[in-house]
């Protein structure tokens, strides 16, 4: 098991690699991520974990939006979980934590979040 310091910056990918309204899983030390680029340009990491169903699939959820904020659809269960936030729309108590996201010359870096955000 590969532990990552939560200040570090770690390079995932290249921003290019990444498709517009889609997911993409990465490995930051032993803690997987979703990371989505939205049609604004816009870069996202959240959990790849799904709190609902236990399995790490959020890369692969339907992004859209809900009355205009940015979120993506659990393929699963279909919850919906904000994209800049973490919080599931669909049940408070189960949100997923946010992770710092950029492009740093084409390079996709991602630094984990602290912490999951308060529910309710």
């Amino acid at each position: 098991m590969t532990l990552v310091d939560t200040d570090a910056w770690v390079e995932v990918g290249l921003t290019a690699d990444l498709m517009t309204d889609r997911g993409m899983a990465a490995l930051v030390g032993c803690h997987q991520v979703a990371v989505f680029r939205l049609g604004d340009g816009s870069i996202h990491a959240i959990d790849n974990h799904d709190p609902i169903s236990g399995a790490n699939v959020l890369s692969r959820g339907i992004v859209g939006d809900r009355a205009g904020v940015p979120v993506v659809a659990s393929p699963i269960y279909k919850q919906c979980f904000e994209l800049a936030t973490g919080r599931c729309l669909d049940d408070p108590w189960l949100p997923v934590r946010v992770h710092h996201v950029r492009d740093a010359d084409g390079r996709l870096l991602v630094r984990l979040g602290t912490a999951v955000p308060e529910s309710g």
